[in-house]
């Protein structure tokens, strides 16, 4: 029967997350009086178990440009993002440098894409500049670098919003395994493979199939990343690039930003595209890796519900945030002032504290601890 078949498709977690909404809608409805009778009262309730959540566990932004005046705008390094930061206690960015940034644009169908051949370095000085770019914000806008989790610890200690070093594509390396050691010493710890721009690493998902995968200079650049210790970042790269890193990681792998293909909570989407299935999902999820979900989502109760899917698909322990937060696509995290409503809702869609505190950050600090030390 039908009723049979439904109940064949509903998931343990989707029966507890009912189970706790069905519980919060009794509190709700008056059949358990909360601590306080007014909305208002309710909502500072959530906010308060969120900021509890954020005391216990570093939380994370596991891929960002910092919003409207970031690292991807052209405005000068200053106090937006510590600022934003510190209002939404979010206490670690990754903030994401894009090397191929300057010969990216729409093509007439309206997709990201390069739109031109890089000049031999232009990639090169373009990332140089928005490291110095990164260095100012560290010595004078509020911000304190990670190169360790000990780092990460501190800073959180402290109260003092912390970012990881980030790189979206290894086009700026062109062949050359030292500009990698150079952008470790630079304060780098987290990069990304591949982004919009052909290079000789792997295939990217919006590109043209050239590789057939994970290219054997990509295996390399893995093995270095791994050796360096470096986050090693597979967002964009296809499924099948995707499953030749697997094979190739002896760390876990993190896929930064994206949602599951299909998703009902993202609706119709121009990023489907970069969406996954969950064969690439698992994939990362089986070196003990994470997926980051991106906030291009209606509403934060939305993207807790992308969030779940997800969850629903490889478990809690592979689940994390990365907003892709930047200057002009919409989404449910646009000032980090949001961070403590993120939080909530995830405790008012079903998440239990524990569990809301490995996705807001402990599973990518687990990673990172891996990765990085």
């Amino acid at each position: 029967m039908d009723c049979c078949s439904h109940c064949h498709t509903f998931t343990r977690r989707q029966w507890m997350w009912r189970s706790a909404l069905t519980s919060l809608g009794a509190v709700l409805a008056g059949g358990i009086q909360p601590r306080g009778s007014t909305a208002a009262a309710q909502t500072a309730e959530s906010a308060n178990a969120a900021l509890e959540v954020l005391r216990k566990s570093i939380s994370v932004d596991a891929h960002t440009h910092g919003g409207t005046s970031g690292i991807t705008s052209q405005a000068p390094p200053n106090d937006d993002l510590a600022k934003g930061m510190r209002a939404g206690s979010l206490a670690v960015a990754c903030l994401a440098d894009v090397p191929d940034a300057p010969v990216l644009g729409r093509n007439a169908a309206g997709v990201l894409t390069a739109l031109r051949t890089p000049e031999p370095d232009q990639l090169y000085k373009y990332h140089l500049e928005r490291l110095a770019w990164v260095d100012e914000m560290v010595a004078h806008h509020g911000l304190r670098r990670a190169l360790s989790a000990a780092d990460l610890e501190a800073a959180h200690a402290a109260g003092q919003p912390a970012i990881v070093g980030d790189v979206e594509g290894l086009d700026f390396l062109e062949g050359k395994l030292e500009r990698l050691e150079q952008a470790h010493q630079r304060g780098v710890r987290h990069v990304q493979l591949v982004h919009y721009t052909p290079n000789d690493i792997g295939d990217f998902q919006t590109g043209i199939v050239t590789h057939h995968g994970l290219t054997s200079y990509g295996g390399e650049v893995i093995r270095a990343c791994h050796r360096l210790g470096f986050v090693c970042d597979v967002a964009h790269a296809t499924e099948e690039m995707v499953k030749h890193a697997v094979k190739v990681a002896t760390r876990p792998l993190l896929l930064s930003h994206t949602a599951l293909s299909g998703s009902r909570a993202m609706g119709a989407t121009p990023l489907v595209a970069r969406q996954i299935s969950p064969d690439h999902a698992r994939a990362i999820a089986e070196t003990g890796g994470a997926i980051g979900i991106w906030h291009f989502f209606g509403s934060l109760e939305k993207y807790v519900d992308g969030l779940k899917e997800m969850i629903d698909l490889v478990g809690i322990d592979h689940v994390c945030i990365g907003t892709d937060q930047q200057q002009v696509n919409p989404g449910a995290v646009q000032d980090y002032a949001q961070w403590v409503q993120l939080v909530a809702a995830m405790l008012r869609g079903g998440l239990s504290p524990d569990e809301a505190g490995k996705i807001a950050g402990g599973n990518y600090m687990r990673i990172f601890r891996t990765a990085v030390g």
